[in-house]
């Protein structure tokens, strides 16, 4: 028997921005927000919304385009903003580069006046060079009307076997931001050999046992890289020699796991399927596209157990109960078993 899903006394919406391949809006599912909209420019990323959730309102768009006043006195506007203006992978070009989209984030405050705001990047954007930026954003927020703080967050620290740390905004109204606290790791993390030991035996490898137990710890952060630069590997240089230390082959995404006849010792590449794992995403999670737009919608998704985290910590305040209640706790847990199932 099954646990019944949680029942919550107040319905909570949330308009996201970003949406990507769904990372962020699975965590704000599982905390109990209801999708009023979810706006992605990418297609590939469209398509596996509308074939995982086909119930969502998907919108295919640049966020420049979107009107915030339909959505006026939504719960939570949310988001993951492109990271590469912030990345230390580019050129950091911040405000000047023109796939910053945090001017939209707050055009988007103004026009629909959510009770709160959540938007993830990468950890870059917590940098010293950026803290002017990060200021203004809340300077910005303040003139609106909202308090809110910037926090880095280790996706190993709730339940996603992977290092991935990211910068986290939330801001709300002056009086709900008096009850906000952050969430607190309170997870036991399972390692990659754990969580990808069975997807790694499916076609009969024997040496699946003995390679879990050398990859026995924490993935580096997954690179998803862009249509300009990037590919299905798994990262630079660096990245790989992570990767080969908890026995796996970086150089490339592939189809299918090791068969009967891979080497006992031999070390696996992964599939877009296990590293969409490595990721927090649940096992019945599809991803539309080719291989290569399916890594890059895996690689740049925010972890969901992480955003659960969030969500679930945001939740609590906007229904008057301070921290989060076990039925939001429990929908949260969800995700994290299924990491493992």
């Amino acid at each position: 028997m099954t646990d019944p899903e949680p029942v919550y006394a107040h319905r909570l919406t949330s308009l996201e921005i970003c949406a990507g391949a769904g990372g962020q809006a699975l965590g704000l599912e599982a905390a109990g927000f209801e999708l009023e909209a979810a706006v992605e420019f990418d297609p590939a990323a469209c398509a596996t919304l509308r074939l995982n959730r086909p119930a969502w309102d998907v919108r295919e768009a640049d966020v420049r385009t979107v009107d915030g006043r339909p959505f006026e006195g939504i719960d939570l506007l949310a988001g993951g903003v492109p990271c590469p203006p912030f990345s230390v992978a580019g050129k950091q070009l911040g405000q000047d580069d023109e796939r910053d989209l945090f001017p939209e984030v707050l055009r988007l405050v103004e026009e629909a006046e959510p009770r709160a705001v959540m938007v993830e990047n990468v950890r870059g954007l917590l940098s010293a060079k950026f803290q002017p930026y990060r200021q203004a954003i809340l300077d910005e927020l303040d003139r609106l009307g909202y308090r809110g703080e910037w926090k880095l967050l280790h996706a190993n620290d709730f339940g996603v076997p992977q290092l991935r740390p990211r910068s986290v905004l939330v801001a709300m109204r002056p009086a709900d931001w008096l009850n906000f606290r952050w969430p607190e790791p309170d997870v036991q993390t399972p390692t990659v050999g754990e969580v990808l030991r069975p997807m790694m035996a499916a076609r009969g490898w024997k040496g699946a046992t003995r390679w879990a137990r050398i990859a026995n710890g924490i993935a580096p952060t997954v690179v998803g890289g862009s249509k300009k630069h990037g590919g299905p590997d798994l990262g630079p240089t660096r990245a790989r020699e992570q990767w080969a230390r908890l026995g796996v082959d970086g150089r490339s995404v592939v189809a299918e796991a090791p068969d009967r006849d891979f080497p006992v010792d031999g070390m696996p590449r992964l599939t877009v399927e296990m590293v969409s794992r490595l990721q927090g995403f649940p096992g019945d999670w599809a991803f539309a596209g080719r291989r290569t737009a399916q890594y890059r919608q895996v690689g740049n998704a925010f972890p969901p157990p992480v955003a659960a985290a969030v969500a679930s910590a945001i939740a609590a305040v906007l229904r008057g109960t301070a921290i989060a209640s076990p039925s939001e706790r429990g929908a949260q847990m969800k995700l994290f078993e299924r990491l493992s199932a």
